[in-house]
Order: C-alpha cells, then sequence, then structure tokens
C-alpha cells in the first residue's frame, strides 16, 4: 500500500425489497441525499495490453444526467469486502464530453464492454469516525442491491471494515456479493448466450 492511499471499503448485498430497506433505515437515521433516484451510465472499457477482468480492475465513464467522471478501480485487497484503490476524476459535462473521451480511449486500443445502467438514491448515515453511504441501486437486467461505502486511508482499513460489517448486520443484510454489477451482467449474458 502506498503512502498516505485512500481507499473505496465497500459491501453490496441483493435486497429482495428496498422499500423496507428504506424504513430500517430511517430507523437507523440515515440521511436521504438524494430525493428522487438519481439515473446512472457505466460505459466500461477494457484495455489494450492486459485484460481488465483477468487483473481485477476496471475502467469507466460514468454519465450521471450531464455529469461526466472517469473511474479507475484497483484489483480488490481482502475476500470480505470489495476494498479497492480508486481514482476518479470529474470531466466536461455534457454528452458530447462523454462522446469525445469514448473516442480517445478507443482511438488508444481500449475497447467498450458494456454499459450498465442503474437508478441510485443515496443516504448517509455517521458511524463512530466515518460518514458511510448507502446507495439503493436497482439494476437494469439485475435487479435491486445495496452498497455500503466508507472512503478512508489505508491505515484505517481495519476499523473501516469493522464498521460495515456492523451497519451490515443492524439493516439485517443477507450475505454480501463480491461482483462488481458488469461481471454479474456479462455472467448473466454469457449464462442465456446473448
Amino acid at each position: 500500500m502506498a503512502v498516505g492511499e485512500t481507499l473505496e471499503i465497500e459491501m453490496k448485498f441483493p435486497v429482495a425489497d428496498l422499500a423496507a430497506l428504506r424504513e430500517r433505515l430511517k430507523a437507523v437515521q440515515a440521511r436521504r441525499k438524494t430525493i428522487r433516484p438519481l439515473q446512472e451510465s457505466d460505459h466500461y472499457f477494457n484495455a489494450p495490453d492486459r485484460d481488465f477482468a483477468q487483473t481485477d480492475e476496471a475502467l469507466r465513464l460514468r454519465r450521471i444526467g450531464a455529469a461526466n467522471r472517469v473511474t479507475y478501480k484497483g484489483p480488490k485487497r481482502d475476500k470480505l469486502t470489495k476494498t479497492r484503490a480508486e481514482i476518479e476524476v470529474p470531466m466536461a459535462r455534457g454528452e458530447q464530453a462523454a462522446a469525445d473521451f469514448s473516442r480517445l480511449l478507443v482511438c488508444l486500443g481500449y475497447r467498450p464492454v458494456r454499459v450498465v445502467s442503474k437508478q441510485r438514491q443515496v443516504y448517509h448515515i455517521r458511524r463512530k469516525s466515518f460518514e458511510v453511504e448507502v446507495c439503493l441501486d436497482r439494476v437494469d437486467g439485475l435487479g435491486s442491491f445495496v452498497e455500503l461505502e466508507i472512503v478512508a486511508g489505508a491505515d484505517r482499513l481495519d476499523e473501516a471494515r469493522s464498521v460495515l460489517l456492523a451497519l451490515a448486520a443492524e439493516l439485517d443484510l443477507p450475505a454480501p456479493e463480491r461482483r462488481s454489477y458488469l461481471q454479474l451482467l456479462l455472467e448473466k449474458e454469457k449464462a442465456s448466450g446473448t
């Protein structure tokens, strides 16, 4: 780990009933950050020099309305959570900026893999000295999930992971899902022959 490195410590869970989970979040005094669900589309790319599916990395262009962000995610660091280094850079707004960046990547040899679309509602909750982001997701083609996430320094990884595990138990969440939405969709498509 690099000194001063910031990590995304995340856990994701399939959820059968988002309305019931919203009530549990209300009971534990989570604050709703978004009133209406946000429409997000994540455009994933694969590198010309290595297969991100094999190296457990990700490169995506995320579009939320007119906002654009490019994100690199490093390999997962443990078997329980989806802890990884994440570098996210905001880009110019608008459809043209997103299209130009996608063309730039293709010119450099990157290959579009798939677009993952979801509706996301965001909550925040304070646990110990951490701000936990709670995302309720309806992923097109997959169903409903909740993600619990803390961004913290690598030196606080164990403490942050403990907070997420305790919150997952408090919210009565099922076993975590470590695969990404992209991986789940690609596996589903492969199984169905599409």
